[in-house]
C-alpha cells in the first residue's frame, strides 16, 4: 500500500491510495457490501457509478458463507466478481450492535447468531485470519465499540481493551501475512471526550499501523457533536497516512468531514434510503413515492448523469415503488451511490482548486433549502 496526500486545503486533504488492485482516489466513499454484494445492485453497476472501493463485512461473511467457503472460492475479489479494492471491516461494530446477545472479556467477543442463535466467537487473532481467509486489500483491527452516551469509565476500559486488541491483530497480522500483501489499519475510539481521543490516538499511531480509522462515531450522539468530534480528532491521526471515518453517513456529514481532513468513508444509509424511495440530489432530498411525483415526467435529479436519471423520469420511479417492483430498488440505489461518489470527485476538484471551503458551503446550502 502507498498513500500520498497531493493538495490540502486547510485541514482537507486530497491523495491517492494505491493498492493491490487499483489506486483510490481520496477523499472518497466506500458503498458497503456487507454480505459480499451491494444491495440491489452487481458490480456492473458499480464500475459505472465510479466506485473503486467497496466494503465486506467479516461479521456477516462468517455467518454465511463462512469463511473457508469464500477462500475455497479464490477469495472475495473472485467470489463476488469485484475487480476493484475491498476493505473488510473486523466485526466489531456488529458486536457491539448486538447488545444482548453477546459478552465482552480481555480474550474477545462471544455471542450468538442472529440467523441460527449459534454460539460465535471473535478475538483478535480469529477476525485477523478470518480477514485474511476473505483477502481484502484493507483489514481492520478488532475494536470494541460503545455507544457515545455510554459513561466515561466505560469508554477508558473499551479503549484500553481495544489497544490491547489492536495489539494482538497486529502481531497475527505479521505472523500470518509476512509480506505484508494486506494492509492492516488501527481503530481510534474515546466517544466524545477529547482528552480520551488524544491519549488513544498516541497509543494507536505508536503501534504504526498502516491506516488509521476513527470507530465509535454517528452511534447515538447529535450530528453537531459529531461533526465537532471528527474535527478535533481527524488531525491526532498521523498525516502521512490515510484516514477513516467508520460508519458515516449523510451527504452533510461527509462535507463536513473532508474538510476535517478525513480520506475514506462509508456508509449503508445512501443504499438503504434508496430501498425506502429517499433519493439525494444536487438540490435536496426527494422522497420519490409522494404523489406529486405519479404524473412528473422529469428526471429524478436533472443535474446528474448517472443511468438511472439520464433513463427515467419521477413518475416512473414512483410507479415502480408503489408497484413494490424490485427494479425499483436498483435504480433508486444506483442513482444514489452515484450521487455520493460525484460528491466525493466534487470535493476532491475543489480542494485542488483551493475551493474547499466554499464549494462545502455551497453543497450545505442546496441541501438545507431542499427540494
Amino acid at each position: 500500500m502507498n498513500f500520498t496526500v497531493t493538495h490540502t486545503e486547510g485541514a482537507a486533504r486530497r491523495g491517492k491510495l494505491v493498492l493491490p488492485h487499483g489506486e483510490v482516489d481520496t477523499p472518497q466513499f466506500m458503498p458497503v457490501g456487507t454480505v459480499a454484494s451491494v444491495r440491489a445492485i452487481a458490480p456492473d453497476d458499480l464500475w459505472r457509478v465510479g466506485a473503486q472501493i467497496v466494503l465486506g463485512n467479516t461479521y456477516h461473511l462468517l455467518l454465511r458463507p463462512g469463511p473457508e467457503v469464500v477462500a475455497q472460492m479464490g477469495g472475495l475479489h473472485r467470489f463476488m466478481s469485484w475487480e476493484g479494492n475491498l476493505l473488510t471491516d473486523s466485526g466489531g461494530f456488529q458486536v457491539y450492535s448486538l447488545a444482548e446477545q453477546r459478552k465482552i472479556s480481555e480474550e474477545g467477543a462471544v455471542f450468538r447468531s442472529h440467523l441460527d442463535g449459534s454460539r460465535q466467537e471473535l478475538t483478535p487473532e480469529r477476525a485477523t485470519a478470518i480477514q485474511l481467509q476473505l483477502g481484502g486489500d484493507i483489514l481492520m483491527a478488532f475494536d470494541e465499540c460503545p455507544p457515545s452516551q455510554s459513561p466515561r469509565a466505560y469508554h477508558e476500559e473499551a479503549l484500553g481493551r481495544t489497544t490491547r486488541w489492536a495489539v494482538r491483530c497486529k502481531q497475527a497480522w505479521l505472523r500470518e501475512d509476512p509480506q505484508r500483501e494486506h494492509a492492516l489499519f488501527g481503530i481510534v475510539q474515546g466517544g466524545l471526550h477529547e482528552d480520551l481521543r488524544i491519549r488513544h490516538a498516541q497509543e494507536i499511531a505508536e503501534l504504526d499501523f498502516e491506516g488509521n480509522a476513527l470507530g465509535g462515531f454517528s452511534v447515538g450522539e447529535a450530528p453537531q457533536a459529531m461533526w465537532e468530534g471528527v474535527a478535533r480528532a481527524a488531525p491526532l491521526l498521523p498525516a502521512q497516512k490515510p484516514r477513516y471515518l467508520m460508519g458515516v453517513g449523510t451527504p452533510e456529514d461527509l462535507v463536513r468531514c473532508v474538510l476535517a481532513g478525513v480520506d475514506l468513508f462509508d456508509c449503508v444509509l445512501p443504499t438503504r434510503v434508496a430501498r425506502n424511495g429517499l433519493l439525494f440530489t444536487r438540490r435536496g432530498r426527494l422522497q420519490i413515492k409522494a404523489a406529486r411525483y405519479a404524473r412528473d415526467p422529469g428526471p429524478p435529479d436533472p443535474d446528474c448523469g448517472c443511468y438511472t436519471c439520464r433513463t427515467f423520469s419521477r413518475a416512473y420511479l414512483r410507479h415502480l415503488f408503489a408497484a413494490q417492483e424490485l427494479l425499483a430498488f436498483r435504480l433508486n440505489s444506483i442513482h444514489n451511490l452515484a450521487f455520493y461518489l460525484d460528491l466525493m470527485r466534487e470535493l476532491r476538484e475543489a480542494i485542488e482548486r483551493g475551493e474547499a471551503q466554499r464549494r462545502a458551503g455551497n453543497i450545505l446550502e442546496r441541501f438545507a433549502a431542499g427540494e
